[in-house]
């Protein structure tokens, strides 16, 4: 086992980087948060790493004139704070261009078309945008002639705000570009312990015999943060956390949990069991709301010691913006009828983490007595996305020594900080890697976009007319007390973040 273990772990034994054909990558929004914070960071870790080619380009649009001399400068900048060289961070603005063109204007296309030239290679398009300009900006590529028969779009969320606009906006692209030239993106997907949730499950037979209702007790799916507003206040306060994060990222995560083994990992198949997943959430509609739901907004409080303005006090006025969201959901099919599925997430929460808790159901009947132990606790899988991202597993073990028989709950720990020698890259440089090589297995189709909307929107609706003022809950909380509610009248509680 020793020997395994060496083998798995030593670093030759890692495969290498492996280069993706040449390509230009156009990204519309270069001077935005989303661009300086992932995007460009990303690419220059690959370039680094020698998977970007020499030849390849990354063609920067920008809207005022200031921005084609200021923006490379911004760019250094960000790439030192991330740690490259000098000599790192010169050799991949050698591959910037700076294009000066305005989205909605046709006729500044003319300066793309010049910049990208003729050179036969992949050509892809990030719209790092609001999702308002999905529509213009694929017309006018298309217009203006730059589009190739290799060319590919790349389409950040939120994917509209309801289901008629995910629509208008899927079916006006589908006008221009086929689906498997789409790339709908959600970065949970290219997070390590995301992707590794289909290895635990199919690759593992311990887990995948018990990942059923007939062994699962419940499951607990917590994506917390501790930020506020920062500079996004005037798209948050007209979408709020569900459609910021349940729609997207909360859905993708519970579909990558739930689905059925594929015939292989490959986009079609995985896509097809995720829609599945989605159809076959039970609706919650009307009334229902008030009892399978649950939404805040926080207040002042206390974060790291820290006050913090409620959010309110950010945005300058009062709203009715949900910062908060809990759910109790089910999944009409086989595998999981009857395993209630709570769903959290809110912003200026006590902890900034992501996690998947898998509790299974105890053991029937309990053989230890006499002061063994208090309790018999459930075996638990946690799943942690981030920080610290990995995986536990609780058992219930004996203590050393030779008096009376004492049982504890303990930990089977692997963190990736700890079981791998090479560093863990950030989702986007996965992500972005994947649309040059053309795999869209990590990337939502669009049915996946529509159905996750058909089941968001009622409950939206619901809100308004059942509880149109959300719970207040203190900065630096756990959220609402009703949230606590939710689960703790089925006998159950919140997993606390003890993976430390």
């Amino acid at each position: 086992m020793d020997d395994i273990a060496g083998r798995i772990l030593r670093p030759e034994t890692i495969p290498e980087r492996t280069p993706v054909p040449a390509f230009d990558l156009v990204i519309f929004g270069a001077g935005g948060d989303l661009a300086m914070r992932k995007l460009f960071p990303a690419l220059a870790q690959r370039s680094r790493e020698g998977v970007l080619p020499g030849e390849s380009r990354i063609l920067c649009i920008v809207r005022k004139q200031e921005d084609v001399d200021g923006l490379p400068k911004q760019i250094a900048k960000r790439l030192k704070e991330e740690g490259l060289t000098p000599d790192h961070i010169h050799a991949f603005q050698q591959r910037l261009t700076i294009v000066l063109l305005d989205a909605v204007k046709p006729e500044t296309y003319k300066a793309l078309k010049t910049a990208l030239g003729d050179d036969g290679r992949v050509r892809s398009f990030y719209l790092s945008t609001p999702p308002d300009l999905f529509i213009p900006i694929c017309e006018n590529l298309a217009a203006a002639d730059i589009l190739t028969p290799t060319s590919r779009v790349i389409l950040e969320k939120p994917l509209g705000r309801d289901l008629a606009s995910a629509r208008e906006i899927n079916d006006a692209v589908a006008r221009i570009l086929p689906e498997d030239r789409t790339y709908r993106i959600d970065h949970y997907l290219g997070k390590e312990t995301v992707q590794n949730l289909l290895v635990l499950r199919f690759a593992n037979t311990l887990f995948e015999r018990s990942w059923t209702g007939r062994d699962i007790d419940h499951v607990q799916i917590t994506v917390a943060e501790t930020v506020g507003l920062e500079s996004r206040a005037g798209y948050y306060d007209k979408a709020g956390q569900m459609r910021d994060m349940v729609q997207n990222h909360l859905m993708q995560l519970l579909t990558l949990f739930a689905i059925e083994p594929p015939n292989l990992l490959e986009a079609g198949a995985v896509r097809d069991e995720k829609i599945k997943v989605l159809k076959a959430l039970r609706p919650i509609v009307g009334p229902d709301v008030e009892r399978y739901t649950v939404r805040g907004q926080y207040g002042t409080g206390q974060i790291d010691g820290q006050r913090v303005r409620a959010y309110a006090d950010e945005l300058g006025h009062l709203s009715n913006t949900e910062t908060f969201v809990a759910i109790r959901c089910e999944l009409d099919n086989w595998r999981w009828a009857g395993v209630p599925i709570y769903l959290r997430t809110g912003k200026r929460m006590a902890q900034r983490y992501s996690e998947i808790v898998v509790t299974f159901k105890p053991v029937p009947h309990s053989i230890f007595g006499g002061g063994s132990c208090d309790k018999l606790y459930a075996n638990r899988l946690l799943i942690r996305l981030q920080p610290n991202d990995g995986v536990q597993l609780q058992l219930m073990m004996k203590v050393p020594g030779s008096g009376r028989l004492k049982i504890v709950p303990r930990q089977l720990d692997l963190r990736y900080s700890t079981a791998f020698d090479e560093r863990t890259p950030d989702a986007y440089e996965r992500l972005l890697t994947d649309v040059i090589r053309g795999d869209q297995t990590l990337f939502m189709h669009r049915d996946e976009v529509e159905q996750a909307w058909r089941w968001v929107d009622p409950i939206i609706a619901g809100w308004q007319e059942y509880a149109p003022h959300p719970h207040r809950y203190a900065a630096g909380s756990w959220g609402p007390s009703q949230a606590i509610g939710l689960i703790e009248r089925e006998g159950r509680s919140w997993a606390d973040p003890d993976f430390e």
